[in-house]
């Protein structure tokens, strides 16, 4: 194109009174005659219009979000101070217990509270009158308050406040549901004759936390929409100097100023507004210590180290050559014939097989890590971890290829031992002094092997364990998830505890932990845990959101469960009767569980998808991947058909069957993860969901 021409871009309002303008591009002289240039303008104007509509859109809201922190804060500083002077002022009076938990998630000022004074009834009421002056003075309006304080038939004030306190602990928990219950079915309020704080200093600590919190992701979602503004920028000035010289003109220069003096670029709030929030950070929450208020603002990356590297592609050797040499001295010593098998099997491998599953599923988190980050998918955002300790993928086959080369060699030892006549009572010891080793490591507490990652991680299993007095957060229940996979592993650790506190590794008597009535009964109890405790957590997210999906999801879990203890129970009670049970449930969990993973956690099957039977937006550009996916994902989800069939084979046969199933459910497991953190992203981008919501402590209530 050697055409010669000029842009002239108009700025146009709207409506009258409203500040959002259109930008229109009118071409001049040569360039009204081709179409192919207007085309391009008008494409540019409207992607103008809506980068500066969404940039307006978001720096509303988050100066908004700012002046509610603000009105936040004050309020707390003011609650902060009057706690300060009352331990100043001791025997001031006691004031009652008027702030109470709510019937939810929180903990609210009763509008009949109590107000028996013990002391000094005027010291009591003229503290009241300052925590009600200090909450009017910030915004927060009160039931009935004229020129004097309303008052309930007891001369009580009767306040509209509330501190909203999220039922994350037990304790919040039972005292939110109890005060629910007392509240819905008892219909009467708490009783006034009690004492206590009028301001609970551990709520008030709470509330500071949830402030720090929120101006912590306010000012992340600043410096975000601060980035998307010079990206935006950088990307006009690429596109307009390509449009030079494809053109072989210089008609992008009247377009770029315009540009420059757009509302995204022009506008300097979201700046101001971050250097007020870092201000206010330091003060308040870091003691004036900015480098240490940075460092809540902006935590940084660690770096990726070479050494994981070299130590990951050490550790993969000697394990292969380990694994190697162990195959070679269990053939020759023949430790897997007839007359051996039972006792080494019995010994050897539950502990081991642990490790192995174990390491399994690292190797497949590591792949999904490996897989998310090359896909772009935030799954540090989605599980809220932090982005200085996050565990990458790197660090995670670096543990995988260092338990199973500790594994191996503790097989290698175990083996060479037994060859050499040593007593197997001692030497049987050892899988069980490696097991202890191991849980010694992950409750270590120095700072050494991955510490905030092994106390993350049990963290995460005391919140599963305690469902649902827990507020279940979405790594919660995708790491209960992962525990369904994982019921082999956690039988196989029934039978290691079994095996050496009943001291059968001294002597070899295996009927204790095979036969003994305590034993089976627990095999059901291990079975049906993880189910129960996702069960439990879907029913806490339908107390806290009220969807019903998670009743639906909870069905699921159920159907599960039942399914479990049918195959368990067939497998001690071989007759046609189970074997009908057997198959229905196992066929009605597994289609229900079909169902959830392709329609709710893939978002799969939408048949008016533009994207056959899938979704409207994938990541993967090959399509087929998808299609094969669905079907692995049903031929894994049915291997539960070898629980039933009968098939004649040894003893070492059926172990390596077993294990061969356990560790197809969890690559089945590692596989679901990468489609249902795919899914989860997509969601967050179609909502523009970059930043934690984060709940506020202080809000008012509606008046009665």
């Amino acid at each position: 194109m050697t055409c010669r021409g000029r842009a002239q871009v108009k700025r146009k309002v709207m409506e009258e009174g409203d500040d959002h303008e259109v930008y229109e591009t009118e071409l001049a002289q040569l360039f009204s005659e081709e179409d192919e240039v207007r085309a391009f303008f008008e494409r540019l104007d409207r992607e103008l219009n809506k980068v500066n509509q969404f940039y307006r859109t978001k720096e509303s809201e988050f100066l908004e979000r700012g002046e509610i922190l603000n009105k936040q804060l004050q309020i707390l500083l003011e609650l902060k101070q009057i706690l300060i002077d009352r331990r100043r002022k001791p025997n001031s009076g006691i004031i009652p217990r008027s702030w109470t938990p709510c019937p939810r998630n929180s903990d609210i000022s009763d509008g009949q509270g109590g107000a028996a004074l013990s002391g000094d009834g005027t010291a009591a009421a003229t503290e009241t009158d300052d925590v009600i002056a200090a909450l009017e003075r910030n915004g927060v309006s009160f039931i009935n308050a004229a020129s004097s304080w309303a008052k309930t038939k007891k001369g009580k004030p009767k306040v509209a406040m509330r501190i909203d306190i999220p039922a994350e602990t037990p304790a919040r928990t039972i005292s939110a549901v109890t005060s629910m219950l007392w509240e819905d079915l008892v219909n009467n309020p708490k009783k006034e004759s009690g004492t206590g704080d009028f301001i609970n200093r551990k709520k008030i600590q709470c509330a500071e936390k949830i402030i720090r919190g929120a101006f912590v992701e306010l000012y992340r979602g600043l410096g975000l929409l601060k980035t998307y503004s010079s990206l935006n920028m950088v990307a006009f000035g690429k596109i307009l100097k390509k449009f030079d010289k494809v053109s072989n003109q210089k008609a992008s220069a009247s377009y770029l100023q315009v540009v420059k003096r757009s509302h995204f670029i022009s506008s300097d709030k979201v700046v101001r507004l971050m250097d007020e929030v870092e201000s206010i950070f330091t003060k308040h929450f870091a003691n004036n210590d900015r480098k240490k208020a940075m460092k809540f603002l902006t935590p940084q990356q660690q770096k990726e180290s070479h050494m994981v590297t070299f130590f990951v592609g050490l550790f993969t050797g000697c394990f292969v050559s380990l694994f190697c040499v162990y195959a070679i001295l269990a053939h020759l010593s023949g430790i897997f014939s007839a007359n051996t098998e039972a006792a080494y099997m019995e010994t050897v491998y539950p502990v081991f097989s642990v490790f192995a599953l174990l390491c399994l599923h690292l190797f497949m988190y590591g792949c999904n890590l490996f897989m998310w980050k090359s896909t772009r998918i935030n799954y540090n955002f989605i599980f809220e971890f932090s982005p200085n300790t996050a565990l990458k993928y790197r660090d995670a086959f670096l543990l995988c290829t260092t338990f199973m080369t500790a594994v191996v060699a503790a097989m290698v030892v175990h083996l060479l031992l037994r060859a050499s006549g040593f007593s197997p009572s001692k030497i049987d010891a050892i899988p069980g002094i490696l097991l202890l080793i191991s849980i010694c490591l992950l409750i270590c507490p120095f700072d050494i092997f991955y510490r905030p990652t092994r106390y993350c991680f049990l963290h995460i299993i005391r919140n599963i364990i305690c469902s649902p007095f827990y507020k279940v957060l979405m790594i919660d229940f995708f790491m209960a998830d992962q525990l369904t996979s994982q019921i082999p592993l956690l039988r196989h650790l029934e039978s290691t505890a079994c095996y050496f506190l009943a001291g059968s590794f001294k002597t070899h008597h295996y009927d204790t932990c095979k036969n003994g009535r305590l034993y089976r009964e627990l095999a059901y109890v291990i079975s049906f845990l993880p189910y129960y405790w996702r069960a439990m957590q879907c029913a806490r997210r339908w107390f806290d959101e009220y969807d019903t999906n998670h009743l639906a999801n909870m069905g699921k879990y159920v159907s599960a469960m039942v399914a479990a203890g049918a195959r368990l129970t067939y497998t001690r009670q071989s007759n046609y009767l189970w074997f009908g049970i057997v198959l229905v449930t196992s066929v009605v969990a597994t289609i229900y569980q079909l169902y959830w993973d392709f329609v709710k956690d893939w978002g799969f099957l939408n048949p008016n998808s533009r994207n056959p039977w899938l979704r409207d937006d994938l990541i993967l550009r090959n399509k087929s991947i998808y299609y094969i996916s669905i079907a692995l994902n049903v031929v894994l989800r049915i291997a539960w058909v070898e629980t039933v069939m009968r098939f004649h084979v040894t003893t070492v046969q059926w172990r390596m069957l077993d294990f061969f199933v356990a560790s197809l459910e969890v690559i089945r497991r590692g596989h679901w993860n990468f489609y249902r953190l795919e899914n989860e992203h997509l969601s967050n981008v179609g909502k523009f969901r970059a930043v934690k919501a984060v709940p506020l402590p202080f809000r008012e209530m509606d008046s009665d």
